[in-house]
């Protein structure tokens, strides 16, 4: 494994990290208030970064996500490349990537994700004469009806990757028939309440269209605290259900290690400034252990979601890799941005203070990954369940 950036990769973090370092300020992000930037989106958009994300795979696309975590900047970054331009160019049709993908990248169609599949999303297909006959699941059109109570940066979308309750993909474009009511979470993610009633969409690629290598079946761990659903003994055919729900974990995993990365790196500048007895807090020896925990614990971050993305890219099976990535982030990352508030002592428990928007983000991204606990229960089932399946083969393999 060799997960050094590509000349290509190095150069668009190296812009991204600019780009998010002059607009993503303290001072702008308080007048966005808890929504999202359009000056800088327009900005990164104009840059070539959402577009680029193609090329440089999903470990580019985590190093870029890197640098917007470190300034906590409020865009729709990760989940326009995770759930639009990532998911339609390896699961599209020919003629939806051709469609789609030029406006994903210019970032005149934004795309967020109904995920994961909480059963609350129903599909009926629409045939025409050609169609009838077939199964209805065949069907490239449809029309959705439920009710997903958050999706993140629904607010800003034009355009919603839905997951029914049968784990299929739908795209639909953000209409009358898709009421939104707004949702405040814990971070400023300009979420929504999406309502489906009859709403258009047209499913992701035709069906039994795989990504050929994307891994094996992952359980549908949401932010809600859903019961983890029994992993069959044998995992299936991967799905594009399971690799976009892979691929966000592992790119949402990277996102986290920004943000943890950022919280720490102002809790180091505030010792190192901060006096006490004549002498830097960062002197300390209880305050030098507390940092070098929480500086191991984000480099465990980086690694496991380096690894996940380095898999997915070279077509190696990363669902393991995914949720170890999404535990470390869940758990570690907590641990991180809590160091990061106590190291500021009383200036930390300012919610004006920049760490602060570090500290929410953190707390955010745990719920989304599925918390700690849950995260590794369902690591553990899916490895379990891998273990059951090459023992059913040895055995087919003898007889």
């Amino acid at each position: 494994m060799d997960f050094t950036p590509t000349e290509e990769q190095a150069a668009a973090r190296d812009l991204a990290a600019r780009i998010f370092g002059d607009l993503s300020t303290p001072e702008r992000l308080t007048a966005a208030g808890t929504g999202s930037d359009p000056e800088l989106w327009k900005a990164l958009c104009a840059a070539g970064l959402v577009g680029a994300v193609e090329e440089l795979g999903l470990l580019g696309l985590v190093l870029l996500l890197e640098e917007q975590g470190r300034t906590t900047a409020q865009v729709p970054f990760a989940s326009t490349c995770v759930y639009g331009l990532l998911a339609v160019a390896a699961h599209g049709s020919p003629e939806q990537r051709e469609r789609l993908l030029p406006g994903i990248g210019d970032g005149s169609v934004v795309v967020c994700g109904a995920f994961p599949a909480q059963g609350g999303a129903r599909a009926r297909g629409v045939r025409g004469e050609a169609e009838r006959g077939q199964d209805e699941r065949a069907s490239t059109k449809g029309e959705l009806t439920g009710t997903v109570p958050v999706v993140p940066w629904l607010r800003d979308a034009t355009h919603v990757l839905v997951a029914d309750d049968r784990r299929e993909l739908w795209l639909t474009p953000v209409t009358e028939a898709t009421r939104v009511e707004a949702v405040e979470l814990t971070a400023p993610w300009s979420a929504g309440r999406l309502t489906l009633d009859g709403a258009s969409a047209e499913r992701l690629g035709a069906k039994g269209v795989h990504l050929g290598a994307a891994g094996v079946h992952l359980g549908d761990q949401g932010d809600q605290g859903d019961q983890v659903q029994q992993l069959p003994s044998r995992p299936p055919t991967p799905s594009p259900y399971t690799d976009v729900l892979a691929t966000a974990r592992t790119a949402f995993a990277g996102l986290q290690a920004g943000v943890c990365a950022g919280s720490l790196a102002r809790a180091v500048a505030h010792v190192n400034a901060r006096e006490q007895f004549g002498r830097p807090l960062a002197t300390r020896q209880a305050v030098q252990l507390r940092a070098a925990d929480a500086h191991m614990d984000v480099e465990a971050i980086r690694v496991t979601a380096y690894e996940a993305a380095w898999r997915r890219d070279a077509g190696l099976p990363y669902a393991t890799h995914a949720l170890t990535a999404a535990w470390w982030a869940s758990e570690a990352g907590l641990r991180v941005v809590h160091t990061g508030q106590h190291l500021h002592g009383g200036a930390g428990a300012d919610l004006d203070h920049p760490v602060h928007r570090h500290f929410l983000w953190g707390r955010q991204l745990d719920a989304y990954l599925g918390c700690g606990g849950e995260v590794l229960q369902e690591l553990g089932e899916l490895i379990v369940s891998e273990g059951e399946g090459e023992g059913e083969e040895a055995e087919v393999g003898e007889e």
